[in-house]
């Protein structure tokens, strides 16, 4: 068998479950579950984002949890951004700025890029890093979702 490549879920640990509840149904997304449990899902184009108590999901991964990230400071890189891709560079713009309308803190301003797209990043309360792109070789279709070319 190989490993099917049905990518799912990505769940965010965070501080405050219900202070980043706050901070993603700001962005105008779709929200379910019953946050009380401890975790709560977000809608996105095929896939859910899970929020889940920071020293609660390195519980359940096994792992010892390192310092809780304190809200409002600068974000540090991870190894790890997530993407939100759209269909022109003034997309980009509008979603950056409801982002940081929503609580977000920008990290890097959307400019235009060497490989001829368009991208900024910004962090939710968590440090949790965002790119918000445009690029013209993949670009957003209605749904949201893109396709890579080969």
């Amino acid at each position: 068998m190989n490993v099917p490549p049905n990518f799912s879920i990505v769940t965010l640990g965070v501080a405050d479950v219900a202070a980043s509840a706050v901070f993603y149904r700001g962005l105008g997304w779709e929200q379910r579950g019953d946050q009380s449990v401890g975790i709560t899902w977000f809608r996105t184009a095929g896939t859910w984002i899970g929020l889940f108590g920071y020293e609660d999901l390195a519980e359940d991964v096994g792992l010892a949890a390192g310092p809780v990230p304190l809200a409002g400071s600068a974000p540090a890189y991870r190894g790890v951004t997530l993407a939100l891709n759209f269909a022109s560079e003034a997309e980009v713009d509008e979603a950056m700025s409801e982002a940081i309308a929503a609580g977000a803190v920008q990290v890097k301003e959307p400019t235009r890029a060497e490989w001829g797209g368009y991208s900024g990043y910004w962090a939710d309360p968590d440090g949790h890093l965002w790119e918000v792109a445009y690029a013209p070789g993949m670009p957003a279709r209605d749904d949201g979702t893109i396709d890579v070319p080969h």
